[in-house]
């Protein structure tokens, strides 16, 4: 075995679980603060005031909780940036993690007062983790709600909240704690189940307006225009239309940003952090690798950390195939650790398991983190969420920041900002759309906004925005100084994302290799069309993994970095669509029964318009495509091999 499999299964030997029984309706109402308590602020989610419970969690139902220690943020915020910043004295040198839990992180003292006052309402398996990040603990629901001070509450799944397969539950109000412990602090997670946002697109949503299937439908495409539609209505000066992509193949997609032979990842590590593990995901990337003629994986620098017991499946799936899959595209000879949060534990079902497969990474092993570049994914919430997940987030972001790695984040897959995407030590991945000619020539790239239009009295109407790059201004969090002079004043002057972009339009996306099972049989691999910022994150990471090969240092928190190489050859520009541009550039028709998780069910003909910037458009949030800096693309896409050797010597 390997010295790389050997470390991560000595960190997986430490992981614990609790167990969870069932949820029914039961209880009392919980009792008002006492006077030597504090409420502690934004511990409420959201959506509990605007949905109605249904009921009571039962009193004897075990969930687990962790409760987030604060560290020394702004002294570690400071350091951080100093360390990432290229020019600073202290530049790349970052700090082992428990050099940075002795620096900044959270005393032994206030992790033991936080241990001991759980012990005395009764909780067990009260641990602290190595980097003193959370303290880990298990009660009844009787007994979190007599020591917090709330009532865990059951509630309807929504559009605004669901927990997947398990009933949704939440505290109905904020936490309370302890005078003495409430400034160690920042909050606590695993009472409530809710699921996080999941940027994977591969399914569209417009309105279900009535609509006509052409009596022949034409094929997809296996590159840009390869087939057309005729006979639509017309738009933009035409009546034909390029039919949506197939799915381009891992062979255009390295084509289309440079990947080589020369930079191929190999000593790196990437972390790809999910909820769960998918079954024989090893299996599912060799035969991905074969069908796209790619090196074949090997099982030597491939690993999966779970967290928990690893029984019940992974409800990111697909994600976790496209992560996978896209940033072995990119970087074939890294080494890739798949993490997995426990999805067989509701509690860590929610977002604490995605936080704490984050933190395994930064706690590492035999005195490294477990790797330097850590694709996500997902986001917790909007910028309304509870204050305390944003502090959570910060906090370990910061800390990311401080060891020397790269927290990527896709910045969701609508109009709008998201967290911790927007958090200033995240590096956002925005979305574009692009169209690869015959031989995966650059035909164009925009910024990912598509309008979906139907077919009504002979002309197209627009029924409303059929996915977008997340991206815009933070109402949070302050300007950074690496973005200062590069964000015009016009896009806003606090925190804007993303901070730099790649493929994530589904209608012009990447094919996803999956096994499917069927019982007595061989697991049979297919393919389909897929799209989102969690294409882009992973692919922008493993671009990163591919630079840092041969490098002394990890490149870490790459935005300073990201902001110097502003407007060099570095970047492709991804520029508008306008009145000007080749009217077969800006969209595609959609009418195949096959695809009818992007084209609608039933398939009717609809048109998708590129780099839509309507105002009129439903979910529609201001957001422009612009050359140079813009909020769907940010600064732009990697040019491969130049991105690449920009990145070495600015940050190298």
């Amino acid at each position: 075995m390997s010295r790389f499999r050997l470390l991560v299964a000595a960190t997986s030997a430490t992981a614990t679980v609790a167990a969870m029984t069932a949820i029914s309706v039961t209880g009392t109402a919980a009792a008002s603060p006492k006077p030597a308590e504090k409420v502690l602020a934004g511990s409420a989610a959201p959506f509990t005031s605007r949905a109605r419970a249904t009921g009571d969690v039962a009193g004897a139902t075990r969930l687990t909780v962790q409760l987030w220690l604060r560290p020394d943020t702004a002294a570690a915020g400071r350091f951080a940036i100093a360390v990432s910043t290229p020019g600073s004295p202290l530049f790349h040198h970052y700090l082992s993690p428990a050099a940075y839990t002795a620096r900044f992180g959270a005393t032994r003292t206030e992790a033991g007062r936080v241990e001991s006052w759980l012990r005395t309402e009764g909780f067990t398996a009260v641990h602290t983790d190595q980097g003193r990040s959370y303290v880990r603990a298990t009660a009844t629901a009787s007994r979190i709600d007599a020591a917090f001070r709330i009532r865990l509450k059951t509630y309807r799944a929504s559009a605004a909240a669901s927990a997947g397969s398990y009933t949704l539950y939440a505290n109905n109000r904020a936490v309370s704690l302890p005078s003495s412990l409430a400034a160690s602090v920042l909050g606590v997670t695993g009472l409530d189940n809710s699921l996080p946002i999941i940027p994977l697109d591969r399914q569209a949503r417009p309105a279900r307006a009535a609509g006509a299937r052409s009596a022949a439908a034409p094929p997809c495409s296996h590159y840009y225009g390869q087939h057309m539609a005729s006979g639509l209505p017309k738009q933009f000066g035409v009546t034909s239309f390029p039919t949506i992509v197939c799915g381009y193949s891992a062979g255009q997609m390295r084509a289309a940003y440079g990947a080589g032979s020369a930079n191929t990842g190999k000593g790196q590590t990437v972390a790809l952090v999910e909820q769960g593990l998918t079954r024989d995901m090893f299996l599912t990337l060799q035969d991905y690798a074969k069908v796209n003629h790619l090196p074949a994986p090997s099982p030597e620098r491939y690993a999966q950390l779970s967290l928990g017991k690893d029984t019940c499946g992974d409800p990111f799936n697909e994600e976790e195939q496209l992560d996978v899959e896209v940033s072995h595209d990119m970087a074939p000879d890294a080494n890739q650790l798949v993490v997995g949060g426990d999805s067989c534990d509701n509690g860590d079902f929610g977002l604490q398991g995605l936080f704490n497969a984050d933190i395994a990474v930064l706690d590492g092993a035999a005195g490294h983190p477990l790797a330097t570049i850590a694709s996500n994914s997902w986001e917790s919430g909007g910028q309304g969420q509870p204050t305390m997940l944003t502090k959570i987030e910060h906090a370990y972001l910061v800390r990311a920041a401080g060891e020397g790695v790269g927290m990527y984040f896709s910045a969701g897959d609508g109009s709008g900002v998201l967290l911790p995407s927007s958090d200033p030590f995240a590096i956002a991945v925005g979305g574009t759309t692009l169209g690869l000619g015959k031989t995966s020539n650059r035909l164009f790239e925009t910024g990912w906004s598509d309008g979906a239009s139907r077919i009504k009295k002979g002309k197209w109407t627009l029924v409303g925005e059929e996915g977008a790059s997340g991206g815009g201004a933070s109402t949070i969090y302050a300007q950074p100084a690496y973005q200062k002079g590069v964000v015009p004043k016009s896009l806003g002057t606090t925190r804007v994302v993303p901070d730099l972009s790649a493929s994530a339009d589904p209608f012009t996306g990447m094919a996803l290799g999956l096994l499917s099972f069927k019982k007595g049989s061989q697991p049979a691999y297919h393919q389909i069309p897929i799209g989102g910022t969690s294409e882009s994150s992973p692919l922008v990471a493993g671009i990163v993994t591919a630079a840092q090969q041969g490098q002394k240092t990890a490149f870490g928190f790459i935005n300073p970095a990201v902001y110097k190489l502003y407007r060099t050859s570095a970047y492709f520009g991804t520029l508008p669509l306008t009145s000007h541009s080749p009217a077969l550039d800006r969209g595609v028709e959609c009418d195949i029964a096959i695809f009818a998780n992007l084209c609608g069910k039933p398939p009717v003909q609809t048109l998708m318009t590129f780099d839509d910037q309507n105002p009129k458009m439903k979910g529609y949030t201001g957001q422009v495509t612009l050359k140079g800096y813009d909020n769907m693309t940010g600064v732009g896409t990697p040019d491969g091999p130049k991105f690449i050797a920009g990145l070495r010597k600015v940050a190298g």
